[in-house]
């Protein structure tokens, strides 16, 4: 079967509910937890180190819940956002490699904080390059990646990792 190498926000939500990688892949989230609106791409063999990579989009407007929040006159995107976006995208990486289980974030080697996204900026690209999945008794996926915000680089990640699991509950 040949797999999609792009996904609109219908289909992302879709995956949050079982019914586009199957209902045994990992999930992402759904509602606020969502962070992206597209992936542009997705392969299993680009990217800086060949292995594959992703390219996904969210849409900045001053409406999104967190500018309420996070912090009163001074509203900014929580950091946190960000990095868990680039967590979810592995794990989406691993169900769209056909991974069966539940996704949850591992760790990340180090994460690097240059800017802020506002309330006025436009749109938030990540970008991540796929450095290594492991398909055994352990199902794991590791990258690299990078957050902009309108075209600049504003957060970086490197060994992002992310397992996919049959049972949880005793995680």
């Amino acid at each position: 079967m040949e797999r999609a190498n792009s996904f609109t926000k219908e289909q992302l939500v879709a995956c949050g509910h079982g019914n586009l990688l199957g209902p045994n892949r990992p999930r992402l989230p759904v509602d606020n937890m969502l962070m992206m609106d597209r992936i542009i791409t997705i392969n299993d063999n680009g990217g800086e180190f060949g292995k594959g990579e992703i390219v996904a989009e969210l849409d900045i407007n001053p409406d999104l819940w967190f500018f309420d929040c996070h912090f009163i006159t001074d509203p900014v995107m929580p950091g946190c956002l960000g990095l868990d976006a680039m967590w979810q995208l592995v794990g989406f990486y691993l169900g769209w490699e056909g991974a069966e289980g539940k996704g949850r974030a591992l760790g990340v080697g180090e994460v690097k904080f240059t800017g802020q996204v506002l309330p006025n900026a436009k749109k938030v690209t990540y970008k991540l390059n796929i450095k290594r999945t492991i398909h055994r008794k352990l199902v794991m996926g590791i990258a690299d990646a990078t957050m902009e915000v309108d075209g600049r680089q504003i957060y970086s990640a490197t060994d992002l990792k992310v397992g996919v699991f049959s049972d949880t509950s005793t995680f």
